[in-house]
């Protein structure tokens, strides 16, 4: 049986993992500004951790309320956009200060800080995992141009690849999982059928990303995967 902490849960790729990661058995904490939904008759016990990760204090009410236990899996899924990314109406120059110090503050700011503040319920697990979830917009020549958005997930990397070198003694591996453009509007009940057809083909279905986030948490404590790059087969750019 699993602890497994998910942080950006309430909707989206989000609520996809809370359904398609853990197994009868397993707690899930998952955070969220908003409830996520937690009634499902599946054997895995779900507790909603209220926090909003802009805010500087978000780490401590985390871990406040796992209250010292272990912690198998820490998911950072949490990721806000410009107002007009991925849209021809994007313009670098109308984003306003507080837009920006918002989107690292929640991007990058809170994943330091979390992991930070979680690293005592890490390290009572044998072969524990951290998962960030980057982007293809935070690779090399991604073609993205929301300067916030893309410095943020930038720097989710670097925080991976710094944390790997600082937890290599604890046997704590760290992976940065670069998603393409997700079809997370269609729910993860509703299969990845649905959603490749929703979109022709151009986004990539939320149970993809469930499943390799499930082989990574499955790798014995001898593996670390640094990093995966999963780009729609589309996508030229990444």
């Amino acid at each position: 049986m699993a602890n497994i902490l998910i942080i950006g849960a309430s909707r989206g790729l989000g609520a996809a993992f809370s359904v398609g990661i853990p197994t009868p058995g397993d707690t899930v904490w998952l955070v969220s500004r908003t409830r996520p939904d937690l009634e499902r008759a599946d054997g895995v016990r779900r507790q909603w951790v209220e926090a909003d990760l802009a805010s500087p204090d978000a780490h401590r009410t985390v871990a406040d309320a796992l209250a010292g236990q272990r912690l198998d899996a820490l998911i950072y899924n949490a990721g806000i956009w410009e107002q007009y990314a991925f849209t021809r109406e994007y313009d670098f120059e109308s984003v306003s200060e507080s837009e920006t110090q918002r989107i690292i503050a929640v991007n990058l700011t809170s994943a330091i800080t979390c992991v930070q503040a979680l690293l005592p319920n890490l390290r009572q697990s044998v072969g524990g995992k951290i998962i960030l979830i980057g982007s293809t917009s935070g690779l090399e020549n991604g073609g993205s141009p929301e300067v916030a958005y893309a410095a943020s997930k930038f720097g989710l990397r670097g925080l991976g690849h710094a944390l790997r070198e600082n937890l290599r003694s604890n046997g704590i591996a760290v992976t940065c999982i670069n998603a393409g453009e997700v079809a997370a509007e269609i729910a993860y009940e509703r299969g990845p059928d649905e959603a490749i057809a929703a979109y022709g083909g151009t986004r990539i279905p939320v149970q993809d990303l469930a499943a390799v986030v499930r082989c990574v948490m499955g790798l014995s404590n001898v593996s670390c995967v640094k990093e995966i790059d999963i780009p729609a087969i589309t996508d030229r750019n990444a």
